[in-house]
């Protein structure tokens, strides 16, 4: 049961502006955050602070286990969350950045217009049952407290064999307060179902291609927020939880960008992949192997792509980056004067590691983003009558971009031998008008197939098996190229 919420979560009010400074970024990393107002008023409160140097005060942050909630790299603000039991010393000196300071009450639930985990499976049966021609739904996973993990699988017909078309997987709530992330995935089913009978571009994507849907990757989470703590961000394992995003195998306490501690909100876990959330989505992942990936988070208006840790870029750049420099020129900021920013964790917030995208990419050539959804000033619950259909609204133009692309520019086929699939073969992918360029190297699935999205030109494909090798060379225009190869 949902509690009762007024019509704006009590967090997002605002209270007192105070004048507050940062001090040196060696004495941030301990205490020194300034603070001018009374620390014993008992209240939990989240402060928007202005730093004097963004890149390297972010990381002395994260580095003193400050819970961030949110950034803008282009101002320099950033918001903390701080809970009255748990609050780090401040400074008391004031060097002129100004603060801004929102108490919340965690005890009231977030707007009863945002969904708990079970609004959200009742919801994804009805459009199971509404759209039995499209859908199909099932749980791949239960979490520590048993609640079931829901994916919904679009396509036309929903009898289609997987495998047989390209895959795109949306992603929801891994962080349990990220309630906005909820109804833009389920808005994305929504809109697939409904417009299918008449809308012929939708036809076209559901013909062509499969939408796979989690809504909601942390239900325990959820229900927490829901029942008592609207600023709980983990799952529920043992007392204090695990940050579901911060689990994953690839660089899994690799880069400073995840905290050992359990009481952190980036607490990594005991060990990669240690968790059932991350393992049913790890078993999902390898067998549907997207070709694209969005995972949907707020806030901050980001558009964030692999890799996560300093410095650390991805052999793709041209596609993956330049994608989703393109995907954030579609979505203009909740402000209206401005687009969302791309880039790579490291570069516009933090280092992150055991992160969902750097794992998909680096495992399963999935090209993978994350989108940071709403602005500063709407936080992570804002208004559901407000900003619910606004941000859904919003947000299309990004899960419609990776559709179009997945169906676009690029070479899929299937790599046989002897009539049998060959499981482990390799595909090569060079483009011959870069000389030097290492290209991307991609393991076919389970069923031999592959996938690689590509900008336009000639490029060389080899493709190997043990001692077979069939070499190809072929232009890639603006459409989807077919290529079976046969060993």
């Amino acid at each position: 049961m949902k509690l009762l919420a007024s019509t704006r979560s009590a967090f997002l009010r605002p209270v007192v502006s105070v004048a507050v400074a940062i001090v040196s970024v060696a004495a941030l990393a301990g205490s020194a955050l300034a603070h001018d107002g009374d620390d014993s008023d008992g209240k939990s409160r989240i402060l928007t602070l202005k730093l004097r140097d963004y890149k390297n005060q972010m990381r002395e942050l994260v580095e003193g286990g400050y819970d961030i909630a949110g950034a803008n790299p282009d101002t320099g603000l950033v918001d903390i969350v701080q809970r009255a039991d748990s609050r780090q010393p401040f400074d008391k000196a004031i060097f002129g950045q100004t603060v801004d300071v929102r108490s919340f009450d965690p005890a009231i639930a977030p707007d009863p217009g945002y969904k708990n985990p079970a609004e959200v499976e009742e919801l994804v049966n009805r459009i199971k049952n509404n759209h039995p021609d499209l859908v199909q739904v099932e749980s791949f996973g239960r979490t520590h407290e048993g609640r079931d993990l829901w994916a919904i699988r679009i396509t036309a017909p929903a009898t289609t064999k997987d495998g047989d078309k390209p895959v795109v997987f949306l992603n929801a709530l891994h962080h349990a307060r990220e309630v906005m992330t909820v109804e833009v995935a389920l808005d994305a089913a929504e809109y697939l179902t409904t417009q299918y009978a008449t809308n012929p571009e939708v036809q076209n994507w559901l013909n062509r291609a499969e939408i796979w849907i989690v809504p909601m990757v942390n239900p325990d989470g959820s229900n927490k927020v829901w029942t008592g703590d609207n600023m709980w961000r983990k799952n529920t394992t043992g007392s204090d939880g695990v940050d579901v995003n911060r689990n994953y195998p690839y660089r899994w306490n690799g880069c400073n960008g995840s905290s050992g501690s359990p009481y952190n909100d980036t607490y990594r876990g005991p060990s990669a992949g240690s968790e059932n959330e991350t393992q049913a989505m790890m078993g999902l992942i390898e067998r549907i192997r997207p070709v694209y990936s969005i995972s949907f988070h707020s806030y901050s208006e980001l558009v964030l792509y692999p890799y996560s840790c300093d410095g650390e870029r991805v052999p793709q750049r041209e596609v993956v980056e330049g994608g989703g420099r393109e995907m954030a020129n579609l979505l203009v900021s909740d402000a209206g004067s401005g687009k969302y920013r791309p880039g790579t964790s490291w570069e516009i917030l933090y280092a992150v590691d055991g992160g969902d995208i750097d794992w998909m990419y680096h495992e399963h050539n999935v090209i993978p983003y994350v989108i940071e959804l709403n602005g500063m000033s709407q936080g992570f619950q804002p208004s559901f009558s407000a900003w619910r259909n606004k941000t859904v609204t919003k947000l299309r133009a990004a899960w419609q971009y990776v559709i179009k692309r997945a169906l676009g520019s690029g070479v899929r086929g299937k790599v046989s031998s002897s009539g049998e699939s060959a499981v482990d073969a390799v595909v090569r992918i060079t483009n011959l008008a870069k000389h030097g360029d290492a290209g991307q190297m991609i393991k076919v699935k389970s069923d031999g197939t592959f996938h690689a999205v590509l900008v336009p030109g000639t490029y060389k494909l080899v493709v190997a098996s043990g001692n077979r090798t069939v070499e190809r060379t072929v232009l890639v225009g603006g459409d989807l190229l077919r290529m079976d190869v046969t060993l």
